[in-house]
């Protein structure tokens, strides 16, 4: 493991995952490496209990972004004295707002996606293990407050920044990169000592592509589970 990422989800870490790849740390695992194979809940589910071991865990990859590697960034920079921390930022309030239209609806929300996502986990268990273990680990950070109001944008504002802050306080300086897609490839290239890409610093991964990736595989989920019960109720 050569590069912790301890930005929070929502702080474009797919555009990470991709840079960092391109920059030769490849594979670099991210969320979406749970979510294409659902039986990688299983080793996460252990670690937030307080038990793994690491190296199974990244056998293969040189980096991690993103939840759920992010959110145990203080076991890992120990595991991995040698690495350097990447800390992705964006502005508070537009960090609020993502999340609140984003992963906010999918745990708590009062909406479509919210209710597919609630359909798909009672036929679908690795879907079920997934949301109640990115349940349980909001709900742990503290830095998704839930009201019966609904998403309060001023708190999850400061819960980014009181967060930020943590982090910089606990990752020794000298491994630390604080940054924002926003600055290009140049500090990232210098804090890594990487020559710079001729290429543009990629963009993926907005709010409406998130959305649509939990609706589409929700509805396929179903429709595969509708498909079988029609089948078994013509062989009866």
């Amino acid at each position: 493991m050569q590069i912790i990422g301890a930005g929070l989800p929502r702080t474009a870490t797919l555009t990470q995952k991709i840079a960092l790849e391109m920059l030769g740390y490849a594979p670099c695992y991210h969320m979406v490496d749970v979510l294409s194979d659902l039986s990688r809940v299983a080793p996460w589910a252990k670690a937030f209990e307080g038990g793994t071991n690491w190296d199974e865990l990244f056998a293969g990859y040189q980096a991690t972004v993103d939840w759920p590697g992010s959110f145990f960034y203080r076991d890992l920079i120990e595991t991995y004295p040698q690495a350097k921390v990447l800390l992705s930022v964006r502005p508070a309030d537009a960090w609020a707002r993502s999340m609140s239209t984003t992963i906010w609806d999918v745990v708590y929300g009062d909406n479509l996606v919210h209710d597919l996502s609630s359909a798909r986990t009672r036929v679908d268990p690795g879907w079920r293990d997934y949301m109640e273990l990115i349940t349980a680990m909001w709900e742990k950070s503290g830095l998704l407050p839930c009201t019966a109001a609904g998403a309060d944008l001023d708190d999850l504002a400061r819960a980014f920044e009181r967060y930020n802050a943590e982090v910089i306080e606990t990752v020794p300086a000298g491994r630390l990169l604080v940054w924002s897609p926003a600055d290009g490839w140049e500090p990232l290239c210098e804090f890594l000592g990487k020559p710079v890409p001729q290429a543009p610093l990629p963009r993926v991964n907005d709010a409406r592509m998130f959305n649509e990736r939990i609706v589409d595989s929700a509805l396929a989920v179903l429709g595969q589970w509708r498909g079988e019960q029609q089948e078994l109720a013509a062989t009866r």
